[in-house]
């Protein structure tokens, strides 16, 4: 494997960052999960334009154009010969001293790894996912902005301990009104009486990439789609659940604090959204190879 960071390709017992760089010293940075299938990066541009929007609201310089970006990370992909996998791509404040001011930092180092991934097994994906209410709260605008996909992820790791101590696959993270936010490292949506809603962003959902891809599928498709404040009520009361996330894709939910969703099972519309994800992955994208 071979590692992008600022510049140059490293394998990976070489790839290397100071242990005084911020990110890794105080979560000071910012990240993109990007899938690509078939030779082809899937919203490429979104992912790129959202990662730029993060470091304008964290005032984070990055040291390349967006179009150097893209072309730094098509070429990560083909350093690693790879027709289907993830991208993680980060930007952390770079080197700088034990203080917490960004002042020390004089440049962003910029860090991107090519690799395979599979975040849940393909029973979860046949059968569905387990989810349990966390206590452990989405962080408040008014202290860490959500929209930001910083590196401290340490808020969404410790909800997701709480998950994995329950015996359950996923997290459902309440906003600190009580108002359904998100799961650990997923946008959540739920089906009633054939209409999808998902929560808002200001309730502190991520604006996920896939989400915004399934809203347009929901369209495509008619499916009706409403985005306000959820309370854990309209899950559990449910027809059908579902998760979206780039690594995650598309995935039914059916149950929530030992409450089935619906008959328990992965629902048609759940069913009928997954396919048309899977067929617009496939037959889309930013190419890899010319």
């Amino acid at each position: 494997m071979k590692i992008y960071i600022d510049g140059s390709f490293y394998p990976e017992p070489e790839a290397k960052v100071s242990v005084f760089d911020h990110g890794l010293l105080y979560g000071d940075g910012i990240f993109e999960g990007i899938r690509f299938y078939n030779g082809r990066v899937f919203r490429l541009t979104e992912h790129l334009e959202r990662l730029y929007d993060s470091a304008k609201a964290i005032a984070l310089k990055i040291p390349l154009s967006l179009a150097e970006m893209e072309e730094a990370t098509l070429e990560t992909i083909r350093q690693n010969n790879l027709r289907d996998g993830y991208i993680r791509l980060l930007v952390t404040r770079g080197k700088g001293n034990l203080g917490l001011s960004p002042d020390r930092c004089p440049k962003a180092s910029i860090i991107i790894i090519a690799d395979k991934i599979q975040l849940y097994p393909e029973e979860k994906y046949q059968k569905g996912m387990v989810m349990v209410t966390c206590a452990t709260r989405r962080a408040t605008p008014a202290a860490l902005l959500p929209a930001v996909k910083s590196l401290n992820y340490l808020n969404n790791i410790m909800a997701k301990v709480e998950a994995s101590h329950a015996g359950a696959d996923e997290g459902v993270m309440l906003n600190e009104q009580g108002y359904v936010a998100e799961c650990t490292g997923d946008n959540i949506f739920v089906v009633r009486r054939g209409a999808v809603t998902t929560p808002p962003v200001y309730a502190g959902a991520l604006c996920g990439i896939n989400r915004g891809v399934v809203l347009d599928i929901c369209h495509e498709l008619g499916i009706p789609t409403r985005e306000m404040e959820m309370t854990r009520y309209d899950v559990y009361t449910a027809d059908e659940c579902f998760l979206t996330g780039t690594a995650a894709e598309v995935i039914a939910a059916i149950e929530l604090d030992t409450r089935p969703i619906g008959d328990g099972k992965p629902g048609p519309v759940t069913q009928r959204i997954i396919e048309r994800f899977r067929a617009i992955t496939q037959s889309t994208g930013t190419e890899i190879y010319k």
